[in-house]
């Protein structure tokens, strides 16, 4: 995965990488270090040796692990969330446990070990997107969300995800046998999940477009079936709606021309 310096599609970061464990920070320098859009990893070997270098150097993004002795990745996060700029953070760990501290604490993702490239890509894009307001290029991949179930941690893919209802500050993700309400709000995922076909359809809610089944008007309401479910299509949203949906069809009488 290599990238081309200064260009738009790929800002290039300088990132602090950050675990106890010899092995794990080898492995993970060298994945950060093949990504396209960063041209440099600084590692630490703990918590202290990662806010020394915070106070010496300037990077980008840090990914650390959560459990180092010492001072632990979430004690730095706590201590970084007091500085007057705030350097986007992923943790990079395998205990699922820690998933809702972790975003409690406004981090940008949780990827569990052992990594896979396209899982750490995932990130990379997203400390890119909340870094310059956009990603360096469109991915298909799938994403993996933590979520908690009777105080235990579950991970549910996205692409089962259905439909999204906003509860307050929150929303719940609804899949074909169960929902979830996660601590992250509508309004954010609808933007991180736009690229992964998730559209808008209300003010309080958001719909995977590759999960339609029906598109209904009547009497000036306009519905669709989602997973069996019968979703508001408010009059804002309508048209764009109508529109990518008729563009996603492919006439059978059409097939073969």
């Amino acid at each position: 995965m290599t990238g081309t310096p200064g260009t738009e599609s790929a800002p290039l970061l300088r990132v602090l990488a950050v675990d106890d464990e010899a092995p794990a920070l080898d492995e993970l320098t060298w994945m950060l270090g093949r990504h396209e859009c960063v041209r440099q990893v600084v590692p630490a070997g703990s918590g202290e040796a990662a806010l020394r270098v915070l106070h010496e150097e300037q990077v980008d993004a840090i990914f650390m692990d959560v459990q180092m002795p010492g001072l632990s990745g979430l004690d730095l996060a706590r201590v970084l969330s007091r500085f007057s700029t705030q350097t986007p953070i992923v943790f990079v760990t395998a205990h699922e446990q820690h998933a809702v501290d972790a975003f409690e604490l406004n981090v940008v993702d949780y990827v569990l070990k052992p990594v896979r490239d396209e899982r750490l890509d995932q990130a990379v894009r997203r400390v890119v997107r909340q870094i310059h307001g956009r990603e360096p290029v469109t991915s298909s991949a799938d994403e993996t969300i933590v979520v908690e179930l009777a105080g235990v941690s579950r991970l549910v893919p996205r692409s089962d995800v259905l439909y999204v209802e906003a509860q307050g500050d929150y929303a719940r993700l609804h899949t074909a046998s169960e929902s979830h309400l996660v601590r992250v709000p509508l309004t954010t995922l609808a933007d991180q999940w736009r690229e992964a076909g998730f559209v808008r359809i209300h003010r309080s809610s958001l719909v995977a477009l590759g999960h339609i089944t029906e598109w209904r008007t009547e009497g000036g309401r306009t519905t669709v079936v989602v997973g069996g479910h019968e979703l508001v299509v408010s009059r804002r949203h309508t048209r764009a709606l109508r529109d990518l949906l008729v563009r996603r069809a492919q006439p059978l009488g059409r097939a073969g021309s």
